[in-house]
């Protein structure tokens, strides 16, 4: 069975820096797209960082790019967000989720239909 388990949200002050953490079992992380989202309340969800270790690819959005990084841990079958310099439109509960039944492209590797298994979210809130 396909699990996902995200966790390490918390409350931040604005500049500051939280590491999410999704572990996954029932697959390896490195064999499929792995995505991170949010969802802010009154918003759509949105990619935030999506990767495809076997292919080499990896989406940031923009908003992010340069203080979001995400890794994976091949030994615990875990794939992290290192969020840093963390500002109040951070502020959303954050999913990670995994594209298990097809091997997305590039282009749609930041969509949220593109991925067919979601862990349970995590608060993250950023105080200004």
């Amino acid at each position: 069975e396909v699990q996902l388990q995200a966790s390490g949200g918390g409350l931040v002050q604005t500049g500051g820096s939280l590491t999410l953490s999704c572990v996954a079992s029932g697959f390896n992380v490195d064999d499929y797209a792995i995505g991170w989202f949010r969802q802010a309340p009154g918003k759509e969800r949105e990619g935030v960082s999506c990767f495809s270790r076997k292919d080499g690819s990896t989406f940031y959005t923009d908003s992010v790019k340069g203080r979001f990084t995400i890794s994976s841990d091949s030994a615990k079958n875990m794939v992290s967000l290192r969020m840093s310099s963390l500002k109040p439109e951070d502020t959303a509960v954050y999913y990670c989720a995994a594209a298990t039944r097809v091997r997305p492209i590039v282009s749609t590797l930041h969509l949220s239909n593109t991925y067919n298994n979601w862990g349970q979210g995590t608060q993250v809130t950023v105080s200004s």
